[in-house]
């Protein structure tokens, strides 16, 4: 049995990780934490597991959790993936806008204790999948742009998906020359760089998560897209890693290695 504490549990994807390891066998749920939790005059219960929810992690006993699921916010998941690690915890992170420089924190930490991290941009099986056929497609393009769309309440832009999509694509494609263009144009209107991907971002009430990816050449494009309409989907492969994560030395990014 995995004992498992969920951090952000408050949140939507907080209560649907609940769900998900209460109705799984193997998994046993050791804690909920969620920083709202400290507006409270005493300790409120969760409204999917019953537990009392504590507001910091550093409230859990680490000899009652074999691993933690963050879907907090960047600031916060260092912070809990920094406890995590130095507490011999396993950590499994939904949360985006991680930094590079504390990704280099974190992989440091993870090589030098007896702890592991799996951190994804995505864990909809779909949405793997995306990525790997826009990295197949890359080789045969020249050109790329992404759309990405999300609700309002997401905090960062682009999404870390868009970003690890325009990454692997960056790498497998050999990108044409950009014409050059002397006509006014509003600022920011082709969107933000990531190497030679032009992304934009799109929050609007009534989405979930969603991207395309457009792929042009002389003569043809391609459109590749995901759709989340429900964030039940994230739930498999968040399983998958939470289950994966010990036998995974280190630092692991994405969940392409698992599937």
């Amino acid at each position: 049995m995995i004992s498992v504490a969920v951090l952000g549990a408050l949140g939507n994807m907080g209560r649907e990780v609940i769900s998900a390891v209460i109705g799984d066998s193997e998994l046993e749920l050791a804690g909920v934490v969620d920083a709202e939790a400290s507006d409270a005059e005493s300790l409120p219960r969760h409204p999917v597991s019953g537990l009392a929810v504590i507001d910091d992690v550093s409230r859990l006993d680490p000899a009652t959790v074999d691993v933690v699921v963050d879907f907090t916010v960047a600031l916060a998941a260092v912070r809990n993936i920094l406890w995590a690690l130095d507490n011999g915890v396993h950590a499994v992170v939904g949360t985006t806008g991680i930094s590079e420089e504390d990704i280099g924190r974190i992989t440091d930490r993870a090589a030098s204790g007896n702890a592991n991290v799996l951190i994804a941009p995505n864990f909809a099986i779909g949405a793997v999948l995306m990525m790997r056929f826009s990295k197949m497609a890359a080789s045969v393009f020249d050109q790329c742009e992404i759309v990405e769309l999300h609700h309002r309440g997401k905090r960062d832009a682009p999404s870390g998906t868009a970003i690890a999509t325009a990454r692997l694509v960056e790498r497998a494609m050999k990108p044409s020359e950009i014409p050059s263009s002397q006509e006014r144009e509003v600022r920011g209107t082709r969107g933000g760089k990531v190497g030679p991907i032009n992304i934009h971002s799109i929050r609007l009430d009534g989405l979930v998560a969603h991207q395309e990816i457009l792929f042009g050449a002389k003569g043809q494009t391609l459109s590749i897209r995901h759709d989340t309409t429900d964030r039940s989907c994230f739930m498999p492969g968040v399983i998958i890693a939470v289950k994966a994560v010990a036998d995974l030395p280190g630092l692991t990014i994405g969940l392409d290695s698992l599937l």
